[in-house]
This record gives C-alpha cells, structure tokens and sequence, in this order.
C-alpha cells in the first residue's frame, strides 16, 4: 500500500497501457506515481466509482491565434481556444507557428511562443508553418529550431502558401537530415483551381457549392504523391485530415510497402457529411471546411481504417471563425463560397462525441478512444510524458462520468466563435473532472484554469523514425 500522495483517485475503472484496470491512481509532484494499487495516505482522495479514469487528450492538430492563408485572424486566443480545449478533457495541443512571407523562422516561432506563455492553460507544443524557403537564413534557422525541440513541420500543396515538389522535397530532405516529421495538407491545387472557376463561371456560389469545388480526386492525387515522396526519400511524413475512402487507400498502400506514413483524420468527417452545407442563405458558412465534408460511405471507410491502422489518430482541426463580419462574412453579408474563411471549431468537441460513439455505443470500446486520441499522438509527436495512465508520466487526466447525457446547444463552447455547429447533437458521457499535471482545471463544469499555467513541451527527439531506420 501506497502512502503520501498528493491525490488520489480511488475506485475507477482506469485505463492503463495494459489494460483495463479498477484500481487507485496515485500523483506526487504532478506525476503518476501509482497505479493500480492501493493508496493509504493523501492529501485529497476523489472516487471515481462507476466511472472512467482516462489520460488527458491530446490534440495534435489546432489553428490558435493564427492568421490564416486568406488574412483573417482566427477567431480564438490561446486562452480561449486551450479553456475550450479543457472543458471538453484535452490537456495537450499542437497548434501552429505559421510563416509569414518575409519572415524569418526564428521570429514566427518566437511570436507564436509569446503568444502562448501569455495565454495558454494547458501544455502545447508547435508545429513550424513553412511558407517561404528563399527567406534569408531559412535553412540554418530550421536546423536550429528542430534541434531545439521543435519536431514536427506542415507543408501546404494548395492555397496561396503552397510549396511546388521541389521545395516539398528539399524541406523533407532538410527533415531528414536534422530529425523532423513532416505534415502536410494535401491537395492538388489545379484540380481545385479548375473547379472552383467552373462554379464561379455558372454562378454556383452558395455554402453547398464548397463541396463541388474541392473535387476528392485533388486529396487522391497529392496523398498518392506525398507517399511517393516520403518513399523516395525514406522521410518520415504525416498526412493531415484525410475525408475520403481512397485517400485512406491510398495511405494503406503506402504503409504495405514499407513508406515512412502516418496520417489522421477529422471529428468532423466522421459524424458530418456535405449535406451539412445545404442550409438557407449563407448558413451552411458555419460548416465550411477544407478539405469538405464527404459522404456516408467515405465515414465508414474512415471508421473502418482508424480502426484496423491505416489512420491512427483524431484530431480536430480546430480552426474558428466567427459567423460575422471579423471571420466567415468578412467578404460582406452574402459572399461566394471562394471568399468564406475555412474551418469550424472543434477543441472542445472532439473527445465527447468520440467518447459516445466509442465508449457508449461500444465502436472500439475504451482503450482504442483512449489510443486514437490520446496515446497515439503524443507517441507520434514526441510528447514523452503525455497520454498514458502510467507511473512516470504527468498527471493529465480526465474523470468521466459515463451516464451524463449532454445536448449541444447554439452557443454553449468556451472558445470565441459564438456558435456550435454541433447544436442538437446529444452525448452520453462527459468529462466531469480534468486534472493538468495533477492540479484540477475544471470541475463541475467549472474552469479553474488561469492564463499562462500551461506550459510549452519539449520534443528532444524524432518520434516516427523511417521505415529503414527502424529495422
């Protein structure tokens, strides 16, 4: 038996490496430091009887106080998007240092840090947002930011801040050479360009257009090319929110042929489909995202490759935007969808509707939710001391409380966005206690949280080795 703990949470069913476990889990310090075995002596004990004790989540994909490639801001601060992150039971995120054009690396980083030790409530970490390689001293200072922690990069193929192949091959050649994984947003910019000026053509300018004019064959192309790449050069890579069938296809083929290849994909285009773009006048913005939302077929394809390993992760690609004139009418009250900002908000919502459709309605069950949005990223990513119950790791974790049913309502997220684009949708199971390093962030639906106590992670080395390397 166990003694002088600084918390305790006794009696829950806990989810370990190992399994399923009843048990006790001790913290000292802000770490777990017992697991399983009874503890006799703490200065706070909560029973967690009858319900989840599960790592803290881990988001490896979130735009945070970023301007976007269209020139808007987001709508979220780094203290309101990581207080809406909290409220929903994540307790780590990756967001973006993006690139400006001219910038130099060592600045965009340097902003994006201030930015969050000023604000964020929960640990963080960056990807580096690679927009202009021909900036003076690019090559030295990302050789200096990986070595410093920094671990991961993302790369566009689309938008006005895409890279042509060969500035793609020469960053991932770069990542190989000083440790760094390589995430990219793929589709092929021509085929969208094509479409979109189709649409444009014919007057179809509507939200329920978007869909049309990102054709899936633009993410099948540049997922099938970015494999290639990462196989020509044995460099490890990760393909952000695949939406279709194929381009999951694609990335199991990939993965059959030894390709160094990882890739996500979204809450949304799992439980949303295009039709959610179908809505009266401008109303069917709120949903706009890209790439857009599929069909049914292409969710349980998705379902299907999250849970037998060609996808490994759910994240949220939380990117808000109000729907007014400061983000999705920025353009005027009934603009094109050409000149609609893209993205939804997600933080919040990503590990409740994956906790119904996991662990309530048993799609997976418990440890692979646990897995797909905890564990796996902060394995891939490098985040040594997240997303497990285990002793040693920090003390992030999340008390569910199984038979809570929520409701989503218009405007019930903590984040800024001033909507919820899953208002109607009900869940069942809630996260009732979140803990950051073993102190409490929110309980009873209250935030405890205050700006700046999260606190940046550092990745010393490359999670996702290459194919070659790891044999």
């Amino acid at each position: 038996m166990r003694s002088g703990m600084d918390l305790v949470i006794h009696d829950g069913k806990v989810v370990t490496p190992d399994g399923v476990i009843t048990g006790d889990v001790g913290v000292r310090d802000g770490r777990i430091v017992s697991v399983g075995a009874p503890v006799s002596e703490a200065e706070q004990r909560i029973s967690a009887k009858g319900k989840w004790v599960m790592p803290g989540g881990v988001d490896p994909h979130a735009h945070i106080e970023q301007m976007s490639g269209m020139g808007q801001w987001n709508a979220d601060t780094f203290e309101t998007a990581t207080r809406s992150a909290a409220m929903g039971g994540t307790t780590s995120v990756i967001s973006f240092a993006a690139q400006a054009r001219g910038q130099p690396l060592s600045r965009t980083v340097s902003d994006y840090a201030a930015r969050a030790r000023r604000g964020a409530m929960i640990d963080y970490a960056f990807h580096i947002t690679l927009t202009d390689t021909e900036v003076a001293g690019f090559d030295s200072q990302l050789a200096e930011l990986i070595g410093a922690g920094h671990r991961s990069l993302k790369v566009f193929t689309t938008y006005n801040i895409q890279l042509s192949d060969a500035q793609l091959l020469r960053i991932m050649r770069q990542a190989r050479n000083n440790g760094a994984l390589v995430c990219v947003h793929a589709e092929n910019d021509a085929i969208i360009a094509q479409a979109r000026a189709d649409l444009i053509r014919a007057g179809h300018l509507s939200p329920r257009d978007h869909a049309r004019s990102r054709p899936r064959m633009a993410e099948i192309e540049a997922v099938h090319r970015i494999c290639r790449f990462a196989e020509h050069l044995d460099q490890p890579v990760m393909l952000f929110h695949i939406s279709t069938r194929e381009g999951a296809a694609e990335v199991a083929a990939a993965q059959a042929r030894g390709a160094p290849v990882w890739a996500e994909t979204c809450t949304h285009y799992l439980f949303m489909t295009e039709a959610v773009l179908d809505k009266p006048g401008i109303e069917g913005a709120k949903w706009m995202c890209s790439p857009p939302q599929r069909t049914e077929q292409d969710q349980e394809a998705l379902w299907a490759a999250l849970l037998t390993g060609p996808l490994c992760l759910v994240s949220s690609d939380h990117a808000p935007y109000r729907f007014d004139e400061t983000g999705k009418l920025s353009a005027g009250p009934t603009p094109g969808f050409h000149e609609i900002a893209n993205g939804l908000p997600g933080l919040e919502t990503r590990l409740p509707l994956l906790f119904n459709e996991m662990v309530t309605k048993g799609r997976g069950g418990p440890e692979a939710f646990v897995q797909l949005t905890s564990s796996t990223p902060a394995r891939v990513y490098g985040l040594t001391r997240k997303g497990a119950i285990a002793e040693g790791m920090d003390a992030d974790i999340v008390i569910w409380d199984p038979e809570v049913t929520v409701t989503y309502g218009a405007d019930d997220l903590h984040d800024n966005v001033g909507y919820n684009p899953w208002e109607g949708y009900s869940v069942t199971g809630w996260p009732e206690r979140v803990f950051l390093r073993g102190q409490p962030l929110v309980e009873g639906g209250v935030f405890l949280g205050t700006p700046g106590c999260g606190a940046w992670i550092d990745r010393p080395d490359l999670a996702t080795q290459s194919r070659r390397a790891a044999k």
